[in-house]
């Protein structure tokens, strides 16, 4: 479908010959020369979303001159000009845990606009989505060559129902292609072939035109492909579903923040030693909504890899983006991975003649700078519960001890949490805090500390080749030195692509790692999702019966508290290479830097500098296996899939075919009945109390993606239509099914009410007064016709981009968040499904004002709202007292407000499109 550029871009457009071709593009110099601004000391991330305005300027009715002109007054003005402007990707990238309830939207839209008398037709992508299916494989087996077939058929008998609906939106939806399982992670490959960096597609009158490659994705590590100069980010499904079918992202031109790298890393570190390191720094810097870009001659020591790591992890310092400009690395990697010689050729020229090539004079302006010199980072880890949590390695067996002393209520808990991880505790502190057990059957111990789980793992790594060919290494000297994993240690390799198995087959690295148990057991995210499978039966138990603080490690970007695993209170994010380490070693209690990490059978001490690799070791490696061809060739079908993605059996049709019986897919209930009309917005009055949370309330917290037992809402729906518990599968995976969901959300087994007094899990006080879940409270609210809010603190909302966390809040009856601040995706999220956030005011806060539960709250004038409005809330507590108190809503722009008016952003873009035709 072409692109449809805005009417009033004359001036600004211009022909480009490149790649033996020419092309239209929009020129910024020629927007310089008529007139319409200075831009040459922007950021290049920055001028990406100026390009946008120039392609799509319209005279005014989404896109004007005066929105062009505020970039110019943005570097006038220091960095700073949030004017809210209309920003259109050009594509959309999606997982299938995001995916389906997004392609579930989509169709539930078509069977809503067919009853508002509309084309189900016009529910379509308008721009290419790509939809990568990566999140559902688990790892049941492990440590033996058949890990991979196994888990793979285990994947599509749990997974089928699923597949099969992705394979009708394959058919039914144009510009919308399914990647099948069991080829990669969505931001791996699209870092390796999806992306283009400048993207080409004809306009409404035929000619081709040019403009940097962008987009938006149903994941927040979306922003990993800004490794490659692609300026992407994650947003929830209901706002990618909205940008599908052409309604532009509403957003203020942020602040960026320049982060400048200097020098080069030493030898024995790694690029994910680096990221740790910048994650801290611009957690501490604080960047939640802003563009951070990376610029400094440190770039021309950093290969695109490693700058991919930085920015994949994006939402773990909080950035919208983490941009990289184009420069010869970039165009290094395009050709290294297989990109069309033509396409490279037209990248360069592009860059160089528009104004995006970093060269040694790229210095634009910042609303701030940070700056770190590469030549400091040292081996570090991140734990045991946000990825902020940096602690060098060699400190990291003392800083464990202070979590043990933690956990064990021997510290005041408020003092903990602020810990400051390089001190470690006096030694008759700690001393009685430790416990241990047998396990049962083995001849072996477990303790505070032990090592369960040890996974390469997430495409924030396993992108990176010298970090994977760094582990191959270890394994190897490992090996040669007889060590292989502690008994205890479930090891697992699941790399982001098949490219990653083809580099290490050709090293002879993957027999190395196949004997000390990292046996290929997948391609996909895996344990960074959560999906890492159960640990053995005794070792399970004797951790639960005695309450041990086991530890994983994994190499990915995610470890918040019971994401990774339910038996599992602390885990830790490291390289590759030290992920194999902790696997022989075993234990979070040795010191890993200094001390020896095992032994080899004739009781000879191995240290970790006796089985690391030189860079020179590596460097080699990487230049002989990692090749175009290799790329070209893992990704020559990658939409073919195997066998038995091709067996799948779909049905066509236009509107899907809802099974009843479907205990994955479900009509959701957001469209019907829908009146022509938007409303107004309703004011909130005496609503309920159904939770009260803390500080740092992430989207798994909110929406976990893990697995469930028998006993929780959402296992008893299941139970309750004959789904054994060995088929539950995971929340992720049963995002298709909104009755699954919203008895998930809030239901993570690490979340405090604090409501409750120690409670840990979804629980909450009902309308009597008493402890029940939060799903069959918020039934009985909803009963008695009782609105309901949620209190929250500081980052409310960090994480994930789970579209579930709003929708399910929505399904629960919530008609406010109530918090010290918001992390970005979660709030536009609250505000696509018509559950308006609220900012504290004046130093107020849930702990501040006293709140137990019991109170309940009023607010009004709500439909007269204007963005960034502040409002009166009035609080009544249970003896009758009130108290008002000011918020501010946190509805940010215009758009925002019809949004909310119509119910929520899906709304509002169906009753659109039913009215146009």
């Amino acid at each position: 479908m072409p692109i449809e550029v805005g009417k009033d871009t004359s001036k600004t457009r211009k022909t480009l010959s490149a790649g033996g071709a020419s092309v239209a593009y929009y020129s910024i110099p020629a927007a310089e020369q008529a007139g319409l601004g200075t831009f040459s000391k922007l950021p290049a991330s920055l001028k990406v979303v100026l390009e946008n305005m120039l392609r799509f300027e319209d005279g005014g009715r989404t896109v004007s001159v005066d929105d062009i002109k505020a970039f110019s007054e943005w570097a006038d003005n220091g960095g700073q000009n949030p004017r809210e402007i209309a920003y259109r990707p050009a594509r959309v990238l999606m997982q299938d845990f995001t995916g389906v309830p997004a392609v579930v939207d989509l169709a539930a839209m078509r069977d809503g606009i067919k009853a508002l008398g509309g084309d189900a037709k016009k529910i379509n992508p308008l721009v290419p989505v790509d939809l990568v299916i990566d999140h559902s494989v688990m790892i049941d087996e492990f440590g033996n060559p058949r890990a991979f077939q196994m888990n793979v058929d285990r994947e599509y008998e749990r997974n089928m129902e699923r597949y099969q609906f992705l394979k009708w939106g394959q058919t039914a939806f144009e510009n919308f292609r399914v990647v099948p399982p069991g080829t990669g992670i969505c931001h791996q490959v699209n870092l390796e072939y999806l992306g283009q960096t400048v993207w080409t597609d004809k306009d409404q009158n035929g000619e081709e035109v040019a403009y940097p490659d962008t987009l938006v994705g149903t994941d927040s590590h979306t922003t990993m492909i800004n490794g490659a100069a692609i300026l992407g980010w994650g947003v929830g499904g209901i706002e990618a579903e909205a940008a599908m079918l052409g309604q532009p992202i509403s957003m203020l031109i942020p602040e960026v923040v320049g982060f400048k790298l200097t020098g080069k890393m030493t030898e024995g570190t790694t690029g994910t030693d680096l990221v740790l390191k910048v994650v801290e720094m611009l957690r501490q810097h604080g960047v939640v909504g802003k563009f951070v870009e990376f610029y400094g001659d440190g770039l021309d020591n950093l290969p695109l890899a490693q700058r991919a790591t930085i920015a994949n992890m994006a939402p773990e310092y909080g950035a919208t983006c983490g941009f990289f400009p184009i420069d010869d690395e970039t165009l290094r990697y395009l050709e290294q991975t297989g990109r069309d010689k033509d396409r490279i050729a037209l990248v360069e020229a592009y860059a160089k003649e528009n104004g995006f090539w970093r060269d040694a004079d790229y210095d634009p302006v910042y609303t701030s700078t940070l700056e770190l010199d590469m030549s400091t980072i040292v081996p570090a880890i991140s734990g045991p519960k946000r990825p902020q949590d940096y602690v060098a390695l060699d400190l990291a067996a003392p800083a464990f001890e202070r979590v043990v002393d933690e956990y064990r209520g021997h510290q005041d808990e408020s003092a903990a949490s602020d810990r400051m991880l390089d001190e470690a505790p006096a030694p008759d502190v700690i001393v009685d805090n430790r416990k241990s057990a047998k396990v049962e059957g083995e001849d072996y111990e477990l303790r505070d500390g032990s090592v369960v789980i040890a996974s390469i793992t997430s495409c924030t790594n396993t992108s990176n080749p010298y970090v994977m060919i760094g582990a191959g290494l270890v394994a190897r000297k490992a090996r040669e030195l007889g060590l292989t994993r502690k008994p205890w240690v479930k090891t697992s390799l699941a790399p982001g692509s098949q490219v990653v198995t083809e580099y290490l087959e050709g090293a002879n690295l993957q027999d190395d790692l196949d004997a000390i148990g990292f046996d290929l057991v997948g391609y996909g995210c895996t344990t960074c999702i959560g999906n890492s499978g159960p640990l053995q039966p005794e070792i399970s138990k004797a951790i639960n019966d005695n309450d041990l603080i086991a530890v994983s490690v994994l190499s990915g970007n995610r470890n918040f508290e019971g994401r990774i695993s339910p038996d599992v209170r602390a885990n830790y994010l490291a390289s590759p290479p030290l992920v194999v380490a902790y696997a022989l070693s075993g234990d979070m209690n040795i010191d890993m830097a200094n001390d020896p990490i095992a032994q080899t059978p004739d009781g000879k001490d191995v240290y970790l500098k006796d089985i690391w690799p030189t860079d020179a070791e590596i460097a080699e490696l990487v230049e002989k296996v990692v090749t175009r061809e290799a790329f070209q060739s893992k990704y020559a079908d990658v939409f073919k899939g195997d066998e038995k993605w091709q067996a799948v059996e779909v049905s066509g049709g236009e509107t899907y075919d809802w099974p009843p019986q479907s205990t994955y897919i479900q009509n959701p209930p957001y469209f019907q009945g829908m009146s022509k009309d938007a409303g107004t917005i309703s004011d909130i009055e005496d609503a309920g109390i159904l939770a009260i949370l803390g500080d740092m309330i992430t989207t798994d917290h909110i929406s976990p993606a893990g697995s469930f037992k028998a006993d929780t809402p959402a296992g008893k729906y299941l139970t309750e239509r004959q789904v054994a518990p060995r088929d539950f599968n995971s929340y992720g995976s049963r995002r298709g099914n909104h009755e699954v969901m919203m008895r998930g959300t809030f239901a993570n087994i690490r979340i405090k009410n604090e409501m409750l007094d120690g409670v840990e899990g979804g629980y909450t006080k009902g309308p009597d007064g008493e402890q029940t879940s939060i799903y069959d409270a918020s039934m009985a609210y909803q009963e008695e016709g009782k609105p309901l809010v949620v209190f929250g603190g500081e980052q409310y909302g960090a994480g994930s981009s789970r579209d579930w966390a709003a929708k399910g809040t929505n399904l629960l009856g919530v008609k406010a968040v109530i918090a010290e601040s918001f992390e970005r995706i979660h709030r536009s999220n609250l505000v696509g499904m018509g559950v308006i956030p609220f900012e504290f005011t004046g130093g107020d806060t849930r702990k501040s004002l006293g709140l137990t539960g019991e109170e309940s709250v009023t607010i009004k004038g709500l439909a007269d709202l204007t963005p960034l409005q502040d409002v009166t809330a009035q609080i009544t507590y249970a003896d009758g007292t009130t108290k008002d108190i000011t918020l501010k809503c946190r509805i940010d722009t215009a758009v925002e407000i019809d949004y909310v008016k119509n119910g929520g952003v899906l709304h509002y873009v169906l009753r659109n499109l039913a009215k146009s035709a």
